[in-house]
């Protein structure tokens, strides 16, 4: 009995996310082959599975194709600018592309690193960096870090802004983090390197 629980308890936690990763990647295929199927079919004069999917990957091929060219990109900006004046478009467009532009490493709005911050009344904070900058509050220019923590999933946070003297750089990539978050710190490696940022050296952190 002991080994049957053990079993079908690792055999759950094994099953669960493959059978939703799968339903999900169904689901989204479905949607997608939805809407240009029926097209195709008028078409070709007949049903041809997976060109939705194919259409879909091309066009966001097209996109990125056109948005890192100059003048592609000038027109972008530009329709985005319209599309933006559109009282309802603007509150939904506008939080959903920060959040996804703040995890990309290209963008230099984006969320830069992993840090690490010596909090007293926290304990040690694990967040995003995304913004250095200097105070100046009558004794000359104080390094700054502004850091966002993620309280509820990625997209609710606290923005905390500390002396850049009590910040450590672990060697997690952005994506990294984002795992450790959503797995509620699961993800987190037995042992993580830090670096400080105010004497360069290295230490180790459980």
């Amino acid at each position: 009995m002991h080994w049957l629980r053990r079993s079908f308890i690792t055999g759950f936690f094994v099953t669960v996310p493959l059978v939703i990763s799968v339903a999900a990647f169904v689901w989204i295929f479905r949607v997608v082959d939805g809407f240009t199927g029926p097209l195709y079919a008028r078409l070709l004069h007949r049903e041809v599975p997976g060109l939705g999917i194919v259409t879909v990957a091309l066009g966001v091929l097209a996109v990125g194709a056109i948005a890192t060219n100059m003048i592609g990109k000038r027109l972008l900006q530009k329709g985005e600018s319209y599309l933006l004046r559109v009282p309802v478009f603007k509150t939904i467009y506008a939080p959903v592309k920060q959040l996804v532009a703040a995890f990309s490493p290209d963008n230099e709005y984006g969320f830069k690193r992993m840090v690490m911050i010596d909090d007293p009344s926290r304990g040690v904070v694990l967040g995003f960096l995304t913004k250095e900058f200097s105070v100046d509050r009558g004794q000359g220019p104080e390094p700054m870090v502004a850091v966002y923590v993620p309280t509820n999933h990625l997209y609710l946070g606290d923005v905390l802004v500390f002396p850049r003297s009590r910040v450590s750089f672990p060697d997690l990539t952005v994506q990294e983090g984002v795992r450790v978050f959503l797995t509620g710190g699961m993800a987190m490696g037995a042992h993580v390197r830090a670096r400080r940022a105010d004497t360069g050296g290295d230490n180790l952190r459980a």
